[in-house]
């Protein structure tokens, strides 16, 4: 930042969660859905009770699905309906993040979502972590004009990838923001911004809460677990379902 301050990103899934950010001193929220998954796109409620009641940037995550990065023209077509969403109910900004299914940066397909985002500055997500050139990826963003990118360093958690995001800091030379994120707390920022040069940092910063319910079922539980191959989706099968509704007419499901 001008001052030489760092700025704190917090990774929110709620209006709660972006009002504690804001009053913990955060400078901007990312305002997303469904964590488990690594975020998607949030509600348009949700969108716009934020920004009716935060005074600090509001980015809004634009991803469609959990999994990977590679979407299919649907899903595509979804992606811009949401960022023109955002734009309409007062987003300041979005993240996106599309890869082709080498590995490289979507470069045709982020170029429509830019141009469809403008003026709003766009932060390409951790897409970036599983590209398979770091190098030509940043390269392909800049070219792009993207604002920033959000990144691990292509590794697990941020300080496991200091010495990437250091170089890519470098490498960007202020062409492009690099937002380190992923596994930076109050045990090592400190330490991480003054490894890594970064002058900003994306952090989640939760604790656990106990809701008000009185009542709870025991046998009941509505979080299911999540396969670690984001290249593999569970998707509806229209055979299944097929073979339900022949079933309920009495006929033999084949």
């Amino acid at each position: 930042m001008p001052d030489g301050r760092v700025l704190i990103e917090a990774c929110v899934d709620s209006v709660p969660s972006a009002l504690a950010a804001e009053a913990g001193g955060a400078g901007r929220v990312e305002l997303c859905d469904n964590m488990i998954e690594g975020g998607t796109t949030p509600s348009a409620g949700t969108i716009a009770a934020a920004k009716a009641r935060l005074r600090i940037p509001v980015f809004v995550m634009i991803r469609p699905r959990g999994g990977d990065f590679l979407y299919s023209e649907v899903e595509y077509d979804v992606m811009r309906r949401d960022v023109a969403h955002a734009r309409a109910l007062g987003a300041d900004g979005v993240v996106l993040g599309l890869l082709d299914r080498d590995g490289a940066v979507d470069v045709e397909r982020t170029a429509s979502l830019v141009e469809a985002a403008r003026p709003l500055p766009v932060t390409f997500h951790r897409a970036f972590d599983v590209a398979r050139d770091p190098d030509q990826a940043l390269d392909a963003l800049v070219g792009l004009g993207v604002e920033r990118v959000l990144t691990s360093g292509q590794a697990p958690t941020a300080p496991e990838g200091a010495a990437l995001i250091a170089r890519l800091v470098r490498q960007a030379a202020g062409r492009i923001g690099i937002l380190p994120g992923c596994g930076i707390d109050e045990t090592n920022v400190r330490e991480f911004v003054a490894q890594t040069g970064a002058d900003e940092v994306h952090v989640r910063g939760t604790s656990p809460l106990r809701t008000a319910m009185a009542y709870r079922n025991p046998r009941i539980s509505f979080r299911a677990a999540v396969d670690a191959d984001d290249s593999t989706l569970d998707v509806t099968d229209a055979a299944r379902i097929r073979a339900m509704a022949r079933r309920l007419v009495g006929e033999e499901a084949h």
